[in-house]
């Protein structure tokens, strides 16, 4: 069944503060910059013969975008903690708990239509989120967990050869591997290649998401503005309830549909 939403019955509502919004954009190029860097340094190319080295500090450049990317996604990460305490409901930290019998419905319902791609009967408003759904909520609290490994490794490496007191502070987990700096190096490297994993897959959904509600969750992380449907908006909640007016609004759509 095919369903057309009418945007009548939808109003713009500011979603993503500000502060949320920065944290996401440094974030993501951050990351981006320590995946570029982290594999450079992992194995760096032969373009330059001996000569042409000699007077060329190129891969310190490149250590030093890693070492700047890593300071600036660890600055916006405890930014980003103090925020989940005084930002709004769609920013709290609560919404990175989906564990409660209503967010483990909606988890299943994102994973088989939106990742399994099954086809649903009908539309089912009641799973669609105002802000983060239940998996995008749940894969950033790992995502959190897998960055403070990605930290705790890459600091610990750094450790040795810096003479700042930051990267010194990760030495215990230097020790934590018994000075293994293969191992840390190893679980490093696997810890990106789930980064990569994350964002290949947080892109489809968000444009998946956009394509099929139309609500602006693309432009969302720029505006900080979605569209909601507008009873949501009045009502000021972001769990979902039942209007009079829902089930005739469905069915003018299946009319129109069958039409």
């Amino acid at each position: 069944m095919s369903v057309f939403l009418s945007t009548k019955n939808y109003k713009r509502a500011y979603i993503w503060q500000l502060p949320v919004r920065f944290f996401h954009w440094i974030n993501a190029w951050a990351i981006v910059l320590l995946i570029i860097t982290g594999f450079i340094i992992a194995d760096p190319p032969a373009i330059l013969t001996n000569k042409e080295a000699s007077d060329i500090f190129w891969m310190g450049y490149v250590r030093t975008i890693h070492f700047i990317s890593a300071y600036a996604m660890v600055a916006v990460m405890i930014w980003r903690i103090y925020w989940a305490f005084v930002g709004n409901k769609f920013e709290n930290w609560r919404v990175f708990f989906p564990l409660d019998k209503k967010g483990v419905h909606k988890m299943w319902h994102v994973i088989k239509y939106d990742i399994f791609l099954q086809n649903e009967k009908e539309y089912d408003f009641k799973n669609i989120s105002v802000g983060h759904n239940s998996v995008a909520a749940f894969s950033y609290l790992l995502m959190f967990l897998l960055a403070l490994v990605m930290i705790g490794t890459g600091f610990a490496m750094y450790a040795p050869t810096s003479t700042w007191f930051f990267p010194k502070m990760f030495g215990w987990v230097s020790v934590l591997f018994g000075g293994d700096e293969l191992k840390m190096r190893m679980i490093h490297h696997v810890t990106m290649w789930l980064f990569i994993l994350f964002i290949i897959v947080h892109v489809y959904l968000v444009f998946f998401h956009d394509w099929l509600e139309g609500r602006g969750e693309t432009s969302a992380m720029v505006s900080g503005y979605k569209f909601v449907r507008s009873e949501r908006v009045e009502k000021g909640d972001e769990e979902y309830e039942e209007y009079e007016d829902e089930e005739a609004f469905i069915e003018s759509i299946e009319e129109k549909s069958a039409g």
